[in-house]
C-alpha cells in the first residue's frame, strides 16, 4: 500500500476533525464546555461515542492478534465487563450525580479526607497517562512502519505529529467537541471492523453464513475455559472477575469515561447511555474476536509466515495493509486511526480536567471561566501531551508483550488502590488517618507485585486479570488498619 496514499487519507481525516472542532467550539470554548460540555450532551451521542473511547486501538489490533494463543477466552473478560458496566450505571452514576461532581475524585475528599482525595486523583493521572501512552504507541508503530519509514521519519517525530493533531482539535472545545468527534470516529471504527470481515471473507471465497460457520468450527472459537484453576490464567473465574473489577476501576472510577456520562442532562439519561453502550460493546467485541480467527485462517490459507512478525499485534496491519488491496487498506487505517485517536483525545481532556479541578482548584471560588483560568487550562493540556509523548518513548524501549496484556496488567497495579479507596469509602463509615493514605497507595501495588511474581512458586497459582482484586483487597485491609469506629455515615448511594 502506497505510503503517500495512506498519508493523504490521514490528512483528510484530521481536516474533518478540525472542522468539527471549529464549529462545536465557535459558540463557547470556556471551561464549562471543556470539562462537562455544559451538561447538555445527548445521551445517544455519548453512548455511541464511548464505544470508540472504550475500545481503542488495543481492541482493534491486539484482541484479534491474541486469538491464536488465547482463542476466544477474552470474551469471558468481556462478560465480566458487562457486569461491571451495569454496576457503574446503578451504583456509581447515582452517587456522582447526587453530589453534582465535575471531578469524581472530589467524593474521596468529602468521605475520607484531603490526602485520600489527592491520592485518588494522582492515581488516575498516572494510570491514564500510562494507558493512553500504551494505546498511542500501538497505532504509532503501525503508522511508522507503513507510512513514515518511507521518508525516514524518526519514531519520536511520528508521536509528536500524532499528539499535535489531537491537540489541534481538542484544545478549545474539549468535551463538547469530543462528544461529536468520538461519535463520528465510532462510526468509522464499527464500519471498519464489519468491512474487514467482509474483505477477508471475500478473499477466502466465503459468503456471510459460511464465514461465521468457518469461525465457529475453527479451533480459535473456544470461549470458556474451566480447567486447571490454579495455573490457567484463562480460567473463566479469573477472567470474569477480573473483567468486573477492571471495568469498575477503568470506567466507573476513571475520570475519562465518567466525564462523558456526567455531561448528560440527568442521571436517567446517563444510565440510558451506559446500558446502551454496554449492549453494543459486547456485540462489537465478538466481531473483533471473529476478525482474529479469520486473520489466522487467512494467513494459513495464503501461506503468510506468522512467525516472522515481531508480535501478534502486527498480524492485522500486515494483512490489512499488504494483502487485501488498496480500499481494504484504507478501511483498516480508518478503523485503527479512529479507535486510537478517539481514546487519546478523550484521555487528554480528562487528564486536563482532573488536574485543573483536583490540583488547581478551578471549582473553588473565583470566576470559573475567567481568561486566566482558560489560559491555564491550555497550558495544562500541552503539558499532559508532552508527558504522554515521553511515556510512549519509554514504552517502545521496554515493551516485549502484546499491548492488550500490558495495558490490563498495568491497570491491575495502578487502579487497584483507587478501587480500594472507593470500595472502603462506600461500604462503611469508618474514619481513617488520612495522612497515611498516600503511603498505602504505594505499599499496596508493591505487595501486589511481590505476590504476582512469586505466586506460582509460593502457591502454585498463576495470577491473571484478577491482579486488580488482589491489589484492591490489600488496600482495603490497610485502610481498616488505620481506621477507627464509625463517626459519620458513608457518603453512599441511596438504593
Amino acid at each position: 500500500m502506497s505510503p503517500i496514499l495512506l498519508l493523504s487519507f490521514l490528512i483528510i481525516y484530521f481536516a474533518v476533525l478540525i472542522g468539527i472542532s471549529y464549529f462545536t467550539s465557535r459558540g463557547s470554548s470556556d471551561n464549562s464546555s471543556f470539562f462537562i460540555a455544559n451538561r447538555n450532551s445527548k445521551w445517544y451521542f455519548v453512548a455511541f461515542g464511548m464505544i470508540g473511547t472504550a475500545l481503542s486501538g488495543v481492541t482493534f489490533i491486539s484482541v484479534p492478534g491474541a486469538v491464536e494463543q488465547s482463542a476466544f477466552s477474552y470474551f469471558q473478560f468481556v462478560l465480566g465487563n458487562t457486569v461491571g458496566f451495569v454496576l457503574n450505571a446503578t451504583v456509581l452514576l447515582p452517587l456522582y450525580y447526587r453530589l453534582n461532581l465535575i471531578s469524581i475524585y472530589t467524593y474521596l475528599e468529602e468521605r475520607l479526607g484531603f490526602w485520600s482525595y489527592k491520592s485518588g486523583s494522582m492515581i488516575f493521572l498516572i494510570s491514564r497517562i500510562v494507558g493512553s501512552a500504551f494505546r498511542l504507541y500501538l497505532v504509532a508503530i503501525v503508522l511508522q512502519k507503513f507510512i513514515f519509514d518511507a521518508w525516514n521519519v524518526p519514531f519520536w517525530l511520528t508521536i509528536v505529529i500524532c499528539l499535535v493533531l489531537i491537540w489541534s482539535y481538542t484544545f478549545k472545545g474539549g468535551l463538547k467537541t469530543i462528544v461529536i468527534t468520538d461519535t463520528l470516529q465510532t462510526v468509522f471504527l464499527l464500519s471498519s471492523v464489519v468491512l474487514s470481515i467482509y474483505f477477508i471473507a471475500k478473499s477466502l471465497d466465503l459468503n456471510i453464513a459460511q464465514t461465521f460457520e468457518t469461525v465457529k468450527e475453527s479451533s480459535y472459537s473456544k470461549i470458556f475455559f474451566f480447567d486447571n484453576f490454579s495455573e490457567n490464567k484463562r480460567h473463566f473465574l479469573k477472567q470474569f472477575l477480573g473483567g468486573i473489577f477492571i471495568t469498575i476501576a477503568m470506567t466507573g472510577l476513571d475520570q475519562d469515561l465518567m466525564q462523558k456520562n456526567l455531561s448528560c442532562k440527568n442521571i436517567g439519561e446517563a444510565q440510558k447511555n451506559m446500558l446502551t453502550f454496554t449492549g453494543i460493546f459486547v456485540v462489537i467485541n465478538l466481531f473483533f474476536l471473529s476478525v482474529g480467527a479469520l486473520l489466522y485462517i487467512y494467513a494459513n490459507a495464503k501461506g503468510i509466515d506468522i512467525a516472522s512478525l515481531a508480535t501478534p499485534d502486527h498480524l492485522f496491519p500486515e494483512i490489512g495493509l499488504n494483502h487485501l488491496g488498496a480500499f481494504p487498506a484504507i478501511v483498516f487505517m480508518l478503523g485503527l486511526t479512529a479507535a486510537t485517536f478517539a481514546t487519546t483525545d478523550s484521555a487528554l481532556t480528562a487528564l486536563t480536567t482532573s488536574f485543573c479541578v483536583d490540583f488547581l482548584g478551578f471549582n473553588k471560588g473565583g470566576d470559573y471561566n475567567s481568561k486566566k483560568l482558560i489560559n491555564t487550562r491550555h497550558l495544562v493540556h500541552i503539558v499532559f501531551s508532552i508527558l504522554i509523548f515521553g511515556v510512549v518513548l519509554v514504552f517502545k524501549v521496554i515493551n516485549d508483550d502484546s499491548v492488550v496484556n500490558a495495558i490490563f496488567k498495568a491497570a491491575g497495579y495502578t487502579y487497584g488502590p483507587l478501587l480500594g479507596l472507593f470500595v472502603f469509602g462506600m461500604m462503611n463509615g469508618r474514619k481513617i488517618k488520612d495522612r497515611l493514605v498516600p503511603f498505602i497507595c504505594l505499599l499496596a501495588p508493591i505487595l501486589t507485585f511481590i505476590i504476582d511474581i512469586n505466586s506460582e512458586t509460593w502457591f502454585g497459582y498463576a495470577v491473571g486479570f484478577e491482579l486488580i482484586i488482589i491489589n484492591a483487597f490489600i488496600t482495603i485491609c490497610c485502610l481498616f488498619l488505620i481506621s477507627s469506629k464509625p463517626t459519620f455515615p458513608a457518603v453512599n448511594v441511596k438504593f
